[in-house]
């Protein structure tokens, strides 16, 4: 992702196999052979008839009701969601829009003899899998955060861990972009996209990364359909890509300021799971689905600006923030993702996971400066720690509280190229 000067240039859908239970199947009985035989796993194609659902999208809606999909995030930072009937009235602002709850037992949020858990509202987005026509009352999805009946953040709510970090700084308008990889499977949740059943690919990475043609890219039409879904949103998706290993691919969300990075980021793995959803194909967020081989791992670069970073002379800001953020490197390393330890290997376009390091136009460090910010004197960095399963809330936030810290950290001189 790239930041300019004048504006700073999922989870994932889980799919499990169910077993049928024994049963003795009677030969002549054309009948219970169709009824018990076990349903078909097909990669990329939609489990219903289309037709069938468009009947149902086309029944028109009351003028005055629209659907609210609340979405949250659960103890394993994975999104859930559920609908509700709102009158249009009570949808014109987040501050408008009820408080709900659910059942956080079965979400490992709360035990079962206390299992209530509020829904609280904090952004609200279009709803792009329940379009309307022009004029018409939209559809929404309500990001929500998570609190007991008595209105305390539960321990998994990382976005009121992240607000209090960026309470008080509202005059740095602190920018944050985020580069959102992720790895497309088929259903068998072993063979990414592109790659032959039990085996690996026969040419090595280089030809995959921003590729084009049937040999080189694997999950545009996912990425595209994502692309298009979270603009009618209303996410600040800036850009996608094609990554460099074969099945993985990459969308940008950004420049967003403080608190609704995170807001955006989670939004947009929920779209992403959905289309996935929708295409039948499984989509993982850990940072090295594949561990045997040469292949990269995924990420979720952070580019961060402050306004101060923004304007001239703000090469040393950055410079100061990056001595900070090297001081308390083991800290946001273990805030950064689960299995990032087997992403930052020092190999693959990452720095060792147990050194820090910071360079110009540097892939290998942990956190990089553009070319473009070192020859305009202000701009942005890229911290390239984060894993693709990372909280953005603590991403952001950890890196806000470190970088707003009053203090000198020691000088650390630029990794060589």
């Amino acid at each position: 992702m790239k930041f300019t000067l004048s504006a700073i240039a999922l989870t994932c859908a889980s799919v499990s196999a169910f077993a049928p239970t024994a049963f003795q199947r009677d030969a002549s009985s054309a009948l219970n052979m169709a009824r018990y035989e076990p349903l078909s796993v097909q990669t990329g194609k939609s489990s219903l008839d289309t037709a069938v659902i468009d009947k149902y999208n086309a029944l028109p809606m009351p003028q005055d009701k629209v659907l609210a999909e609340y979405v949250w995030v659960d103890a394993k930072g994975e999104c859930r969601s559920k609908t509700r009937t709102l009158p249009v009235s009570k949808t014109t602002s987040v501050d408008a829009l009820p408080k709900w709850n659910y059942d956080g037992s079965s979400t490992d949020q709360a035990p079962g003899a206390d299992s209530e858990v509020i829904l609280k509202p904090q952004r609200i987005f279009a709803d792009p899998f329940r379009p309307v026509a022009s004029g018409e009352p939209q559809n929404i999805l309500v990001m929500c955060d998570t609190y007991t009946p008595a209105g305390v953040p539960l321990p998994t709510n990382s976005r009121a861990i992240a607000a209090a970090a960026f309470e008080g700084h509202d005059d740095q308008e602190v920018w944050f972009g985020m580069e959102q990889e992720f790895t497309l499977f088929n259903l068998d949740m072993k063979t990414p996209l592109g790659w032959p059943e039990g085996g690996m690919p026969n040419r090595p990475q280089g030809p995959y990364y921003c590729s084009v043609g049937p040999e080189n890219s694997f999950g545009r039409a996912v990425t595209d359909a994502v692309y298009k879904a979270c603009l009618y949103a209303g996410i600040a998706i800036s850009g996608t890509n094609g990554e460099v290993m074969p099945g993985q691919q990459e969308y940008q969300v950004g420049p967003c300021v403080g608190i609704d990075a995170g807001d955006q980021l989670f939004m947009s793995r929920y779209i992403l799971a959905r289309v996935c959803e929708d295409f039948q194909v499984y989509c993982t967020l850990h940072p090295k689905p594949i561990v045997e081989g040469e292949w990269n791992g995924a990420g979720m670069h952070t580019n961060v600006s402050t306004k101060d970073m923004r304007e001239p002379g703000g090469l040393e800001h950055i410079k100061k923030a990056i001595y900070k953020l090297g001081a308390k490197h083991d800290e946001h390393v273990a805030l950064y993702g689960e299995g990032n330890e087997l992403r930052l290997s020092g190999k693959f376009e990452t720095a060792s996971i147990n050194e820090f390091s910071f360079g110009i136009a540097n892939r290998g460090a942990s956190v990089r400066i553009g070319r473009d910010t070192e020859q305009d004197g202000c701009g942005y960095f890229e911290d390239r720690r984060p894993a693709s399963n990372c909280d953005p809330y603590l991403v952001t936030g950890k890196i806000m509280s470190t970088i707003m810290e009053d203090v000198d950290a020691p000088v650390i001189e630029p990794k060589d190229n």
